[in-house]
């Protein structure tokens, strides 16, 4: 499990104008190549008067990447796509740019130039964010020894899931998994040794 996750944290559009041609970003979190297919496919039917409706998209540790120019010459238009979601370092990510054409040629460069920067407008509209990864632990003690606790974790500055009170407290938490050791130690010293947090699984979070 990688230490860090980026992607967007929301679906997002972004349009502008090249020499009377639109082009239109759309930007879309998506966990699954089904989840991206069904994005492509929706805005292909919502802008099937369009000229092109190009996509690309980059999904889990990078090994799935899909690409279509949709008519446009090879390579001045998936590609370009493709490779600004790369260059995010974005994974779980799908793009489509519209293109109403506008009656003037652009040329493989100028395609290219478009095709980035609709896709770049549409990832910054979508908000790129990293994540880190965290250790989910329950911590328990008893009723009387629970503010001494409740106060060591919240000057750690850990993530608080709320707490289960029942023969004892059970406090459920988060930490960076690169300080968990850092706060397994503070618990062994305030607890003379006697109690430990329990690992129970890891997520990735943001804070």
């Amino acid at each position: 499990m990688a230490e860090l996750y980026t992607t967007i944290e929301k679906e997002a559009i972004a349009e502008f104008e090249e020499k009377k041609s639109i082009f239109i970003g759309h930007a879309m979190p998506v966990k699954t190549e089904e989840e991206a297919a069904a994005f492509v496919k929706e805005l292909k039917n919502k802008y099937r008067d369009a000229t092109h409706n190009v996509f690309a998209y980059v999904l889990g540790d990078g090994t799935v990447q899909r690409y279509s120019d949709d008519g446009e010459p090879q390579g001045t238009a998936g590609m370009p796509v493709l490779d600004v979601i790369r260059k995010s370092g974005c994974t779980d990510t799908a793009i489509v740019v519209t293109r109403y054409f506008g009656g003037t040629l652009l040329g493989a460069g100028g395609l290219v130039r478009a095709y980035s920067h609709a896709a770049k407008l549409a990832l910054d509209e979508a908000n790129v964010i990293t994540y880190e990864k965290y250790a989910v632990l329950k911590l328990t003690c008893s009723y009387s020894d629970y503010g001494k606790y409740l106060a060591e974790t919240e000057k750690f500055g850990l993530i608080n899931d709320g707490v289960d009170f029942a023969e004892n407290v059970t406090m459920n938490l988060a930490v960076k998994s690169s300080r968990l050791s850092d706060f397994e130690k503070l618990i062994s010293d305030t607890s003379n040794g006697k109690l430990a947090p329990e690992k129970v699984g890891e997520r990735f979070d943001y804070r």
